[in-house]
């Protein structure tokens, strides 16, 4: 295995067709049967159709959408836990293909942890035992792997709850246990296969603080699968969104919101604030050399941006890079266009109104 190599994840042409006999109707899968009429008319389920998705090392990349489109069976190719019916995974240049079923068992255990949407604990076991499992499983000493386990428990917040059964733990808690299980081994990739979809919303809102902060400390090569696109805004530095088992499209949070590939990726977006998700370095226009300020970084939001610019007589603010440098020019027009639909264009102009007023 190249354990000191990181390429990242790489998943070409990826097939996976569910049924007796996968290979005979691949010739209808490629001339681009539907799903529908596969599973009518041959009894066979598409599960994915040409995938082509390249994830870069120390990123997170989100795979996202609705129930039966695909995106659960593709994360769980990444570990073999499903093999394809044609197509290719890397992992760190190395084809997961080509591994027989010791080499895999390494790369589970050393390289590839994974996180359950249904926390997948050991009802038997203490959170102690839970966390420090998978380091038993690589021979560590005892007292190595329970004292690597405790550090476990403090980071995730579960001090306290050593000799608790999962039983006794809340979902929330439960979900940190599994995180923090994954984690422990110290592999350079996890899995997230819908990790906190059965948490109340503040707990799901809690563990994605934490695992971004987490991911800021570990620079872990994260592949998280939801179905909720605020989540996958929130959280993803790219995210592809599936139906019926393709890739529709894959961006950064403001491709997808700006540029929607399709209707179906647009109706994903309608709901979501976008006053809050475009960063004003997406919308910037060309750099102004007699414009003064007001200045602004290019990654805050609109919605941040906005009295800034109702601040600058001429309504326009200096956009800067990460190094403080001037880059563009964003003016309060082009902000109030960002808001996109009508309605939001005119409760954010009502605010404008108001913010001009006190400032005047």
């Amino acid at each position: 295995m190249t354990a000191q190599t990181h390429e990242g994840i790489h998943v070409g042409r990826l097939y996976k067709v569910f049924g007796t006999d996968p290979a005979s109707v691949m010739p209808l899968v490629h001339e681009g049967i539907g799903k529908q009429e596969l599973l009518e008319d041959h009894g066979h389920v598409l599960g994915l159709r040409d995938i082509n998705l390249d994830v870069s090392p120390r990123s997170i990349q989100v795979v996202m959408g609705l129930s039966g489109s695909g995106k659960s069976t593709l994360v769980r190719h990444i570990n073999r836990l499903i093999d394809p019916t044609e197509g290719e995974v890397r992992v760190d240049g190395e084809d997961m293909l080509a591994l027989d079923a010791a080499a895999l068992k390494q790369l589970r255990r050393y390289k590839i942890s994974m996180v359950f949407q249904r926390f997948a604990l050991f009802p038997h076991r203490t959170v102690m035992d839970n966390i420090s499992y998978g380091l038993a499983l690589q021979r560590l000493a005892k007292p190595e792997r329970l004292e690597r386990a405790a550090r476990w428990i403090e980071r995730v917040g579960l001090q306290g709850y050593e000799n608790s059964y999962p039983h006794h733990l809340s979902g929330g808690m439960q979900q940190r246990v599994g995180l923090a299980r994954a984690l422990a081994t110290d592999a350079d990739i996890l899995l997230m296969d819908e990790a906190f979809s059965a948490l109340d919303p503040l707990i799901r809102s809690d563990m994605r603080a934490l695992l971004l902060d987490l991911q800021h400390e570990l620079h872990k090569t994260i592949v998280f699968v939801t179905h909720d696109l605020e989540e996958a805004i929130e959280i993803g530095d790219r995210i592809a969104i599936l139906r019926d088992g393709e890739v529709v499209q894959n961006g950064d949070s403001q491709d997808i919101v700006l540029r929607p590939a399709d209707s179906y990726i647009a109706d994903f977006t309608k709901s979501i604030n976008r006053g809050r998700v475009i960063r004003v370095g997406s919308i910037m226009e060309p750099l102004k050399p007699d414009l003064s300020g007001p200045d602004c970084p290019h990654d805050i939001s609109v919605e941040e941006a906005l009295p800034l610019a109702v601040a600058s007589p001429g309504g326009e603010a200096r956009v800067l890079n990460g190094e403080g440098e001037p880059v563009g020019t964003v003016s309060l027009g082009t902000l109030v266009r960002a808001l996109g639909s009508e309605r939001e264009h005119d409760r954010a102009a009502a605010g404008i109104a108001g913010q001009a007023a006190e400032a005047g």
